[in-house]
Parts: C-alpha cells; structure tokens; sequence
C-alpha cells in the first residue's frame, strides 16, 4: 500500500526530495497562494509550526497558481513574500500544478486518498464552491483540488488521516494536529 513517502518532490530551489526523509513526522501537507482570501492561515500555520515542530511535527507548503493566478510571483517571491509578511519558516517546496494533466502525483495520491467533501454550509461556502466550479472546469475528472489552503494530515507512518478544505477552521485544524502528534508519539503531550 503506497503512503506519501513512497513520492518524491522538488524543493524550492529545485532539487530533489524524497518525503521518506519525513518519515516519522507529522505532516500537514498543504498548497498555498500569496494573493488569496486565504493567505492569512500563514499566520496560524505558522504558529501551530512553532509550537510543535520540537514535537516531530512539518507543515509541507506547496505554492500553487491554478486558482484565479493567486500565486503569479517565482518562487523566490513567493518566498520572500511569506517569510517577510507572515514570517514563516516551514519548509516550502516549487510551485506546482494540482490539478490537471500536470498535477503533481503527490497531490493526486492526496486527494485520492482524501476526496473533496464539500466546503461546508454557509453563503460564503456555496459563493466559494460556485466560483471552484468555474475555475475547475477546465481540468475535468482531474480537478483533484478544489482551492488554495487544501490542507492534508499525514500521520508519523505516512498515512493519510485527513483532509481540510480551506473553509475549515483553523483552530480545528491545530485540534486535530495535536491530536495526531499526541496519538502517534506520547511524548507530544502538551
């Protein structure tokens, strides 16, 4: 049975990394854009990183421009730009496609693992889905991602426990992080 680490992705800079390397972490797995009504979860994502990264916990960032061009910079901007505004420090990968022709097979195994559920209830989760229609129809059958801030929780054998849409909330997000840390590794314990 495949799990994340069986892929192999490229970081920022473009060189080759096997996600084997994360084996006994946590992972959250997410793609990202610098110009979306969502950039602000840099700020939690951030945070939730500070406080467990000592705990055997990543957040995997892979910057994505396939939703309305929110990622147009390089990826040396969008770097720039994140550890400038939000200060963030996580590990952040190339940008990629997830959907489409060219998704990256990581993402493809993520949401096959995970489909898309919905966005939830609430007139800005149906705006939100109405727009990610319009803007995944051109990839069909391999719209595998729905919008930026996808998130997916890997457990430390790299199972895939989880997925959050950008809609979720971010403080149940971190719930279900520490729960993942402290289930797999008792010594996570807050």
């Amino acid at each position: 049975m495949a799990t994340v680490y069986d892929f192999t992705v490229k970081d920022r800079n473009g060189n080759d990394v096997s996600l084997s390397e994360y084996r006994g972490k946590v992972l959250l797995i997410v793609n990202t854009a610098t110009g979306c009504g969502f950039t602000p979860h840099y700020k939690p994502l951030e945070e939730m990183y500070e406080d467990l990264k000592d705990r055997g916990f990543e957040i995997l960032d892979f910057p994505c421009n396939q939703f309305a061009d929110q990622a147009p910079g390089s990826g040396d901007e969008i770097h720039e730009f994140c550890t400038l505004k939000y200060g963030t420090t996580f590990p952040q990968f190339e940008k990629i496609d997830v959907n489409g022709d060219n998704a990256a097979p990581l993402f493809v195994y993520l949401s096959e693992e995970k489909p898309f559920k919905g966005f939830g209830k609430g007139i800005k989760n149906a705006a939100l889905n109405k727009f990610s229609e319009v803007n995944n129809k051109k990839f069909g059958e391999k719209a595998y991602i729905r919008w930026n801030f996808t998130k997916f929780l890997v457990d430390r054998d790299g199972n895939v426990l989880r997925r959050f849409e950008p809609t979720e909330d971010m403080k149940l997000v971190r719930e279900e992080v520490e729960a993942a840390c402290n289930r797999s590794n008792p010594s996570c314990e807050n």
